[in-house]
């Protein structure tokens, strides 16, 4: 059986989960991974009413959807970040508290503790339904970001040195690791969304965070190929290199090589969707990225998990790309092959009853 087609509902907070996920149904889905913003995944409720974490079922099922992970973006940036003004935007009130640097930073970590704690929850709660759905990675996952503290020093000037850089991973490692702990206590895999400003962003960063926490074993992935392919990082070499470490997975899209060739890869402080780009995200399919590759390679590797579309198209109705990108991605998804193509050559192959 192929694997789950979901919806990320991150871009989607804006709209109540009682009148979004009827949509999502409408629009072909099998499930969705729910957020921790807006109203659709609240953590604190979800630790603390007895009734919340049924509550989240009761309206997945009543829309015949599953939902194989949770994400928890914002708070997780957080953590290891520089923090300023931007940040109070996108974090829970009380997060960011006084706005005081380091306490938000402390806060949001134990939220991140606490995330694992609420995603054990969700996923207890809701295995016999489950059970009615597709397998997928039969792992429990919370999908996030970690923040960098290092970031700021991609352009090494004023100068930088390796020594430098490595107190940043240091400073990673030493929020982190706690974190992580407390995941394995709780049996949740955490999926770094491998992506510009956090602690990883390509394949070599993402070896020197494994490394940071000394291969951590709940320290994993969420692929997500549109945050590596205009970086001209080989986004199909990736899935391989860290076949281990993928958890999830993201089907989202970006064009590159675009723009009129006054902005580059950096952006230029330019908005997306500015005609001057370089390269912008587009809806599944629309864009530079292989899936046909990816797919190869994700079956090559083993992964059964969902194919999670994370919708960012900002010239396109977004209900008419989330339901072209979930036709997309099920036209091209495909079970591996449990046979070689030629073994009916076999002269004993072919004496065998078919299976």
């Amino acid at each position: 059986m192929s694997r789950p087609i979901t919806l990320f509902t991150g871009q989607w907070a804006d709209i109540p989960l009682t009148a979004l996920l009827p949509k999502v149904k409408a629009m072909g889905f099998d499930g969705v991974e729910l957020c921790c913003w807006g109203d659709h995944f609240d953590v604190v409720k979800a630790l603390a009413d007895p009734d919340y974490v049924q509550s989240r079922w009761d309206l997945l099922e009543a829309n015949d959807l599953g939902c194989w992970t949770i994400s928890t973006h914002l708070v997780g940036q957080a953590v290891c970040d520089l923090i300023d003004a931007r940040h109070e935007s996108i974090l829970p009130p009380e997060i960011w508290g006084d706005g005081e640097p380091e306490g938000v930073r402390k806060r949001a970590a134990q939220r991140m503790i606490d995330t694992a704690k609420a995603c054990r929850k969700f996923v207890d709660a809701g295995k016999e339904y489950m059970a009615t759905k597709r397998a997928g990675s039969g792992k429990a996952v919370v999908n996030g970001f970690t923040g960098s503290s290092i970031w700021g020093a991609l352009y090494a000037f004023p100068p930088t040195n390796q020594a430098y850089l490595q107190r940043g991973f240091d400073d990673f490692a030493e929020r982190w690791i706690p974190i992580l702990d407390a995941f394995e206590v709780e049996d949740v895999d955490f999926g770094l969304e491998v992506h510009p400003t956090e602690i990883a962003f390509d394949g070599a960063s993402m070896k020197r965070a494994i490394e940071a926490v000394k291969g951590h074993k709940r320290f994993r992935i969420k692929y997500d190929p549109s945050h590596l392919g205009y970086q001209h990082v080989d986004y199909v070499k990736f899935i391989r290199d860290f076949a281990d470490r993928i958890a999830d997975v993201h089907m989202k899209d970006v064009q590159w090589g675009k723009g009129d060739g006054s902005v580059g890869v950096f952006g230029g402080h330019t908005d997306f969707c500015d005609a001057r780009r370089y390269w912008d995200f587009r809806s599944v399919g629309r864009g530079n990225i292989d899936f046909e590759a990816i797919i190869v390679a994700l079956n090559d590797i083993g992964y059964t998990g969902q194919l999670g579309i994370e919708w960012e198209d900002g010239r396109m109705d977004r209900f008419h790309g989330a339901k072209e990108s979930c036709e997309f991605v099920r036209r091209l998804d495909f079970p591996p092959s449990k046979v070689a193509f030629d073994a009916a050559f076999d002269n004993q192959a072919q004496e065998a009853p078919a299976a």
